[in-house]
């Protein structure tokens, strides 16, 4: 694809634990606005791929290169999480990492602090410009909230939402860090079918309203067939297929690997932990 369409080039990316080679030469370019899918047996390291890409591990081997929103070119394997954060780069995790104490909303507004035009004596003395700052932030909040329909729920502590409204959360926190690349470690995890189909329109939604390139990891092949355009293999820390969805299905290798040989209408309903 043309560089100018390109929002994520990785190039043979490798990282070692101990001698353990978790994965290995991981190669692949995302287009803006694509909706890609990472799959793959548990161990398969995908995880992994995503703590490089969002500065959780240091690749040992390997380039990540990132074009923001304006078009500029950042090499970012070697970043911070924050400092990708504040790049364009945005993830939720397979375990909910939310401010459990907190509220709703001001899970959100912490989110949303990085956005702020005013500095500490501002916050200290409460500054008329810092009360206008924070009135836009409270505001753009609760538009997040409402366009996952838990706005009703502002007001509650995080840790008391149901399961599925806690990855709704996370998400929509993701989303306040105004993301180029969105990064989604099983967002349908604990969620039940009828939220998971709410959760693929959703999904569809937000990449074209915040006109977003995500990248997901899922176990729910029923998702990860509605609405990935294009999908990734990867079994024992390498690339064993790419392409799309209905070639993936059909594909011997990924068949054998991710399925036992089992067959490709193994792929509905499965959910495993990944574990690496």
């Amino acid at each position: 694809m043309p560089e100018k369409d390109i929002v994520l080039k990785i190039t043979n990316l490798s990282i070692v634990f101990g001698g353990l080679r978790a994965v290995s030469d991981f190669s692949c370019s995302m287009s803006k606005g694509e909706l890609l899918g990472l799959i793959g047996p548990n161990g398969a390291g995908k995880t992994t791929v995503f703590n490089m890409i969002s500065g959780i591990y240091t690749p040992t081997e390997g380039n990540i290169s990132f074009w923001d929103r304006g078009g500029t070119l950042h090499e970012v394997e070697r970043l911070s999480p924050a400092r990708l954060a504040r790049t364009g780069i945005a993830r939720t995790f397979q375990n909910i990492r939310l401010f459990g104490q907190l509220s709703v909303l001001d899970n959100v507004r912490i989110a949303l602090h990085a956005r702020r035009k005013q500095g500490p004596l501002d916050a200290v003395f409460r500054t008329s410009r810092f009360l206008i700052d924070e009135e836009h932030i409270v505001e753009e909040a609760e538009e997040l909230l409402t366009l996952f329909k838990i706005e009703h729920k502002r007001d509650e502590e995080a840790r008391n939402l149901p399961y599925g409204e806690q990855r709704k959360l996370e998400i929509c926190r993701a989303l306040a860090a105004n993301p180029t690349l969105l990064l989604l470690d099983e967002p349908a995890a604990g969620m039940n079918p009828q939220e998971t189909g709410e959760l693929m329109k959703l999904i569809h939604f937000i990449r074209d309203k915040f006109n977003l390139s995500i990248l997901l990891i899922e176990h729910d092949m029923h998702l990860v067939m509605g609405i990935c355009e294009r999908l990734l293999v990867l079994d024992y820390g390498r690339t064993i297929a790419q392409g799309l969805p209905e070639e993936i299905r059909k594909d011997p290798a990924v068949i054998k690997a991710y399925l036992g040989g089992e067959g490709a209408d193994t792929y509905e309903g499965t959910e495993e932990a990944d574990g690496a």
